[in-house]
């Protein structure tokens, strides 16, 4: 038997009711040594479901390739250079072809991948502190005086996925150059236990 014919029969199946199990149970018993394999069961049944009813070759058994033409790589990127928050299913309903084919125009043609736009800062673990304490003198800890500032913010932050962004590498480079600029809610001053004390020559 070929193709077609084993999708006539996961298609019966389906419309009997059986599950894929079943299914597979039934097509190995009738044809053990050309029955289609699970996985290729389960995605007829994942499309039936979706009512793609049709068992012919087509669009269902895989996104065309025709949907990577030079017009889409620069709808997307105009759309990405609009607004880099957007998500792929966005760019996809909006064009109107699969979210794996915006994925792959992204990042094989356009080069482009999403960053965190936003630095959290964070406190060392126990885990952390102690390898860099074991490092330095004893008497180090001494030397420093430590002073906390903290800055209460009224609003709620994004989350890590919602202020992420879409970048080329040339942008990357750029951003990573900014860290030194960017504010955090809090920071810690480190003075030499000299000066807090006048001793300093």
């Amino acid at each position: 038997m070929d193709k077609k014919e084993f999708r006539v029969l996961i298609k019966y199946c389906f419309l009997k009711g059986k599950n894929t199990v079943e299914t597979k149970t039934w097509l190995d018993a009738e044809f053990p040594d050309t029955a289609p394999g699970k996985s290729t069961i389960k995605d007829w049944y994942a499309k039936f479901r979706r009512d793609e009813i049709s068992t012919e070759d087509g669009e269902h058994n895989g996104p065309p390739k025709e949907v990577v033409t030079d017009e889409n790589i620069l709808k997307i990127h105009i759309m990405i250079l609009n607004d880099r928050k957007l998500k792929l299913n966005e760019i996809a309903d909006t064009l109107k072809i699969l979210t794996e084919r915006v994925h792959h125009i992204i990042h094989e043609y356009l080069g482009m991948r999403k960053l965190c736009a936003k630095w959290v800062p964070r406190e060392l673990t126990f885990d952390q502190r102690q390898p860099k304490i074991k490092r330095n003198k004893p008497e180090f800890l001494r030397r420093c005086v430590t002073m906390d500032e903290i800055w209460l913010h009224h609003f709620t932050p994004k989350s890590y996925r919602q202020s992420s962004e879409l970048v080329n590498p040339n942008a990357l480079a750029k951003q990573l150059n900014a860290r030194n600029d960017i504010e955090v809610p809090w920071l810690k001053r480190k003075l030499p236990y000299e000066l807090i004390n006048g001793h300093i020559e």
